[in-house]
């Protein structure tokens, strides 16, 4: 078999431009699959880098030794085609108006060269760069219908071509209006083909596509990745540039253009000359100084006036710090001898930002603006750095704060290796350069099959694949979280796959699945896809959501699935479409998705909440366990069948509008161990938005889900100490469940733990499933239902209370996370007799009586003074220093 052939095009017309950097970064993974490498710079296609048709003399020393330059052969034959052309073309004025109606006929010559190059080389594959924009439009569309004609050559509607777009109009000088104003009436479309997978730098430029091109699928985010481990450097930098040993050095690696501000850097410099004065600070200005000499000038000339000329070196072009340069020196020298990398660029330039990610991974510690792709890019992902605010019209003064942070770095050796090691480890999940690996190996070994069929698009840990639109049937996605849950995969997707209604199998046209991978280290994603292809017609598409959390994961898939029904249905209020959560330890009955779809239709409500249970077989020999589970358990159906319930993430609906109309899953943060991580108790709050808009929630019982055992023996230590989500007064959302998967094999209760646990339980389940629906929606009060659980008496005097806490304590919106606790558990110590007696009556005399109060209220409660027992109650529960309420509710409510 001969040699697999990758042809690179890039439409920037540079030798070495960051565009080629990066294009050489996934032809290396190309190559290491043994794939010959051609590259054409794209001079016969950029007409404003003066090179049209020039010739390549030393282009190939700044090109590592296994690419190949090459170009499409007679291309400068093709009448009327020349840098004229392409200028009007880019103005507007060629589509039809050239000299005959030229726009075709170079559109087909420029085709037919392409395709036949491809053939003269064998060409198995191909790379484009940044072929979206409006550089070159014949070129673009000759581009499309090439990849068309040479995939039927090829004999199999397999993707072979990997387009990427770095600048696009929305990345590029937006404020400019460089490539025109939206919706880009100049700029050719993405288009679906079966031969072309396309890559977005990031979810941002991703979400802007999709928004241009809404039916586009095969879009997938894979970020600039860069090499953490073998980027090899030279000794004698600092001598060769004459900056002495004992000086700091704050590399600056961007081209010398106005647009980069390199300015900056130089009023941070003398700013540090009058705070660091134990050592010399130096500036180092990678860039050819030719490329923009007025602007060297200018910064030649501030140095100067600020005195700081003796300190700024203009160190001229340097090699791409992960591309090895034949000879002279790389930016990845430069890296090794900086103490920091300032990129203090302008706000609307940069789509991506290098710079910085060749920081994190040369381990050097960098500041940076916030410029406007920033946080989308790098702040997002929890690196740690100076950053200084800017402004839209790129207005960014230099703050004491900022320059504060910038001393702390160039003084502080143990603040920067902290920095260093956090960024490290943050910059390897998120661009390691294995990434782009796996994209290649994806679109070098995975088939596609038609919209009909298991349908996928290339997926990598980084981003989020395109999905194809809706269909026109679907009724439903099941989003489900996961991360390593190859061992419980199986029975999940077995489940899915046999859901029935009343009539034997259910249509599957009615649901399909989106499985948000969060991180997997094992092999769940290629698992999921192999499992879905072994059930004929059922639709699961993979995502990826890089920020670690379930709850991140979970907003996700629910996002992206409303933006799919939104797509399809628009303004339609009639239809109604349903976002479904699962939770891929837990399993499904096989009517569950019937159920849920008939309660939801049926009642017309915002969410359907299923009833959650365990397999009482998994608790064999473990009856005080068990009976405390049950308890629990019973209690919440007879409340849930009144009040409605609150969704949990192993199993609900919810109505898409209804979804949007309150902003989706809100993401909350806490501290652990000095870090923020997402708060797990998004499925939750979420359901606080939605009852506390006003809009209904349905318990569905007979849509039913088994709740995996192994979450009780994980945590049941802390959930019969009460501890199971914190302690000390500090409330920590923790996954209960296991890291690694596992049988059930733990231990019955003792009498006393029972106890314990089972007081827990219930403290923890009636502030939050009984009170906290009535302080949410107090016209639940009314309902007949409500009445019939707490009486007519009961419910009457809590109707009244609630809105006189309301009153004492100032608050009037009960959704920010937590507001709610205090109330509901005053309520609980002022008509916990009561309500434990209304249970008594409806669930069983074993419900029992409230478990004792804390001593410090009970002395109270011993007075008989009904009022001063209530205004302590008031104290007891809003004392937020000893966080006393807390601990004696315990938040264990796991079962």
């Amino acid at each position: 078999m001969s040699q697999p052939v990758l042809w690179c095009v890039s439409f920037d017309g540079a030798p070495l431009s960051g565009v080629v950097v990066e294009s050489l970064k996934l032809a290396n993974a190309f190559r290491q699959r043994g794939h010959r490498v051609l590259l054409d710079i794209g001079y016969d296609i950029k007409a404003d880098k003066g090179r049209f048709f020039a010739p390549y003399t030393d282009e190939v020393t700044s090109l590592p030794g296994w690419v190949e330059l090459v170009r499409v052969a007679g291309i400068d034959s093709i009448p009327w085609y020349n840098t004229a052309f392409v200028r009007s073309t880019l103005a507007g004025v060629a589509r039809g108006q050239g000299p005959g109606g030229c726009y075709e006929p170079v559109v087909e010559a420029l085709t037919r060269r392409i395709v036949a190059t491809w053939q003269q080389y064998g060409v198995t594959a191909v790379l484009v760069e940044n072929g979206t924009l409006p550089e070159n439009i014949a070129y673009s569309e000759a581009l499309y219908r090439a990849i068309e004609r040479y995939g039927k050559q090829l004999g199999h509607e397999k993707p072979f071509v990997l387009w990427r777009d770095h600048d696009l109009m929305w990345n590029s000088e937006p404020s400019t209006g460089k490539y025109g104003r939206p919706p880009y009436p100049l700029a050719p479309k993405p288009r679906n083909s079966p031969y072309i997978r396309y890559l977005a730098l990031h979810e941002e430029a991703r979400r802007r596509t999709l928004e241009w091109v809404p039916g586009l699928r095969d879009l997938q985010v894979l970020p600039n990745t860069f090499d953490f481990e073998n980027t090899a450097v030279q000794a004698g930098f600092r001598e060769v540039y004459g900056i002495p040993a004992q000086a700091a050095l704050i590399a600056r690696c961007t081209r010398l253009i106005p647009q980069k501000r390199a300015d900056r850097e130089i009023d941070l410099l003398a700013r540090l000359r009058h705070r660091i004065h134990d050592r010399p600070v130096y500036l180092f200005l990678a860039g050819d100084p030719s490329e923009h000499p007025a602007t060297v000038t200018s910064l030649r000339a501030q140095a100067e006036r600020l005195g700081v000329a003796g300190q700024v070196v203009f160190g001229g072009r340097l090699a791409p710090r992960d591309v090895a340069p034949s000879h002279g020196f790389s930016v990845a020298d430069l890296l090794a001898e900086a103490d920091l990398l300032s990129f203090l660029t302008s706000y609307d330039y940069e789509s991506y930002g290098n710079p910085v990610g060749e920081a994190v991974a040369s381990g050097v510690p960098f500041l940076t603006t916030r410029y406007a792709l920033y946080d989308t890019v790098y702040g997002r992902k929890g690196l740690q750095a100076p950053v200084l605010p800017i402004s839209a019209d790129d207005q960014a003064p230099l703050t004491d704060d900022f320059v504060n942070e910038v001393v702390a770095l160039l003084t502080d050796p143990l603040l920067r290796s902290r920095v260093v090691a956090h960024n490290r480890r943050c910059g390897q999940q998120y661009f390691a350069q294995s990434r782009a690996a796996e994209v290649v190996e994806e679109l070098l070994t995975m088939d596609v099959r038609g919209d009909e069929g298991h349908e996928e698009s290339v997926y990598g840990e980084a981003g989020r694949a395109a999905v194809p639109p809706l269909s026109a049937r679907t009724r439903m996605t099941v989003v489900i979280p996961v991360r390593d849950e190859a061992a419980n995969l199986p029975a999940v997707i077995d489940s899915l796959a046999g859901q029935q209604g009343p009539d034997g199998l259910i249509d599957r046209d009615l649901f399909d699945v989106l499985l948000v991978d969060n991180n997997s280290r094992d092999n769940t994603v290629s698992l999921a896809r192999d499992l879905a292809a072994q059930h004929e017609g059922l639709r699961l598409w993979v995502i990826g959501e890089p920020e670690q959390g379930v709850s991140c994961a979970r907003r996700a898939g629910m996002d992206l699935a409303a933006q799919r029904a939104q797509q399809r249905d628009g303004d339609d209020a009639t239809q109604r479409f349903y976002l479904v959560s699962a939770d891929a330890d837990c399993r499904v009955a096989p009517d569950w998705l019937w159920e849920l779809l008939k309660a939801m239709d049926g009642e017309k409500a915002a969410i359907g909440v299923c009833d959650y249970y365990y397999d009482a077989d998994h608790f064999n020999g473990r009856p005080l366990l068990w009976d405390a589970i049950d308890r629990t358990i019973r209690c919440r159906q007879v409340a849930w069948s009144r009040f409605g319930g609150f969704p949990d993430g192993k199993g609900f609906a919810v109505d898409r509008r209804s979804y949007q109309r309150v902003g989706g899953i809100e993401l909350s943060y806490q501290l652990e161990h000095g870090r923020f991580v997402s708060h797990l108790s998004d499925d939750w709050d979420f359901g606080i938005l939605v009852r506390a808009s006003g809009e209904d929630i349905v318990y569905v019982p007979n849509s039913r889900v088994e709740i995996n055992p192994r979450r009780v023996d994980h945590a049941l230590d802390e959930v019969v100490a009460g501890q199971a989500y914190g302690s000390g007064g500090i409330i920590t959302m923790r996954d209960i469940r296991p890291s690694e998967p596992g049988p059930v094999t733990g231990r019955d209760l003792t009498e006393a733990e029972a106890l314990q646990a089972w007081e827990f339980s219930v403290k923890d389940f009636m502030p939050k499933n009984m009170i906290l629906a009535a302080v949410l929606t107090p016209s639940l009060l009314d309902d007949e239902g409500v009445i019939d659980l707490l009486s007519p008496a009961l419910a009457r005097r809590m109707a009244e209370r609630i809105p006189q806490i309301t009153a004492e304590t100032g608050l009037v919106d009960y959704t920010p996370i937590h507001s709610y606790k205090t109330p509901c558990f005053r309520l609980y110590f002022e008509f916990a007799d009561e309500l434990f007696a209304r249970l008594r009556a409806k669930v069983g005399p074993e419900i029992g009586y409230p478990p004792p109060l804390p001593q410090c209220l009970q002395e109270i409660r011993d007075t008989g003074d009904e009022n001063r027992f209530r205004e302590f109650v008031r104290h007891y529960c809003e004392d937020r220093e000893s966080g006393a309420a807390h601990d004696y509710f315990g938040n264990g409510g796991v079962f």
